[in-house]
């Protein structure tokens, strides 16, 4: 039995640290679980070691781990010289084996596309072309709200496999796929070596810094590639200059043949004036009035109102909890720039953002209002710190005094 001193040393080593970072958690005896229950890794001479997946694997389904006592190197049969990891490939030794028919680079996509349009087609195939028959995986963000995101994630996946048939079984409808860092470290709880991002042109940059950034924090990569698949011009025809944004924005002038253009020759004219009406729906219009101001549907179209609503202080203040609209993570804001966004996660990661790629940070899918059922009670700590973020108070001082009745 290990001493309390013993436990206490483990609590502050490197092993625990790089745990926390990992969001792996203890299971109180030297051993570590991912976020689905799996033990993964031990703890050894104060360094995180992590076991092999058929070893886990065969721990769980003899009814508990073993003591946190590792076998010698010498004990484990040998592996074929083909199933040997590369010299370079630290990540190998730490993750273990890959399961059988799994490759060791997996390429993905993460986006909103809400809703599908042509030009995700497109990058669908430019994806599933640079993986050169390695594993590809399609995450859709889980982020649903009336003005960018109308439509539900369930309702968007499966319109996603209708109007992409060829890749029905590589769009992954996951809950807990929320943000790219998401994507990336249960790619890497699941033994891939590499991995591929593809995005649009417009967003290389940004994905390439964040995603190397915590290379070896959050997740452990040999090889990480942020991949461009094309430019685009919103002012383009054809499938060039499709988006989602002017498929919002479409609906909202009541311009279906518009959408028809958007939309692939997958899906026929019934399929798509449904999809139409799903989207008029979750925007929440009814009659012309209910359609919000353009710079709220699709921003890239009034860059004007947007800026003039920023510069007024009136959106996108300091502290506020914001989205980003490409990668899903979310944040406070610390810093407002001239026409970008400092934000800190809760978990003290730092993003940046345009002001056009953000919007205000809403509780995910799913819930009848979208707000769990316990944020909903009032006279809870749960639904005080749910107000509190929606009004850009973090201290109980400031939020009394902000909404207390003035007096003269």
């Amino acid at each position: 039995m290990k001493s309390f001193f013993q436990f206490l040393g483990e609590a502050k080593s490197e092993a625990s640290l790089k745990a926390q970072k990992l969001n792996l958690k203890s299971d109180g005896h030297g051993g570590w679980l991912d976020s689905r229950g799996k033990f993964v890794a031990t703890t050894e001479d104060g360094k995180l070691k992590f076991v092999d997946k058929k070893k886990a694997k065969g721990e769980e389904e003899g009814g508990g781990r073993k003591p946190a006592v590792q076998q010698p190197a010498a004990a484990k049969p040998a592996a074929k010289p083909k199933e040997q990891p590369k010299p370079k490939a630290k990540s190998g030794e730490d993750k273990g084996e890959v399961v059988e028919g799994q490759t060791e680079t997996l390429t993905v996509v993460f986006g909103r596309f809400n809703p599908p349009t042509v030009g995700h087609e497109k990058l669908l195939k430019s994806a599933d072309r640079m993986a050169e028959g390695d594993d590809f995986k399609v995450y859709p963000s889980r982020t649903h709200d009336p003005k960018k995101n109308p439509l539900d994630p369930d309702m968007k996946t499966s319109y996603m496999k209708k109007m992409f048939p060829d890749y029905e079984e590589n769009i992954i409808n996951d809950p807990n796929m929320k943000s790219i860092f998401d994507v990336l470290i249960s790619a890497n709880e699941e033994g891939y070596q590499n991995i591929n991002i593809v995005v649009g042109a417009d967003r290389q940059a940004e994905f390439e810094n964040l995603a190397t950034k915590y290379n070896g924090e959050l997740y452990e990569f040999d090889l990480i590639r942020v991949i461009s698949a094309g430019a685009r011009d919103a002012e383009a025809e054809g499938v060039e200059g499709m988006s989602a944004s002017k498929m919002r924005k479409a609906v909202a002038e009541d311009d279906f043949a518009a959408f028809r253009r958007g939309t692939p020759k997958t899906l026929d004219d019934g399929d798509t004036q449904a999809l139409f009406d799903a989207v008029r729906s979750g925007m929440g219009i009814k009659k012309k009035k209910d359609v919000a101001e353009m710079w709220q549907i699709a921003p890239k179209f009034d860059h004007k109102g947007l800026r003039e609503q920023y510069v007024n202080d009136k959106i996108y203040r300091i502290g506020d909890i914001v989205e980003n609209l490409n990668t899903g993570l979310i944040g406070r804001i610390i810093r407002r720039g001239t026409n970008h966004l400092i934000c800190l996660t809760k978990e003290d990661y730092m993003f940046k953002s345009w002001i056009r790629d953000v919007m205000e940070a809403v509780v995910n899918y799913p819930g009848p209002s979208g707000v769990p059922s316990d944020q909903r009670l009032v006279g809870t700590d749960s639904h005080r710190e749910y107000v509190q973020r929606m009004t850009g108070t973090f201290d109980i001082k400031n939020f009394i005094n902000k909404y207390k009745k003035k007096t003269k």
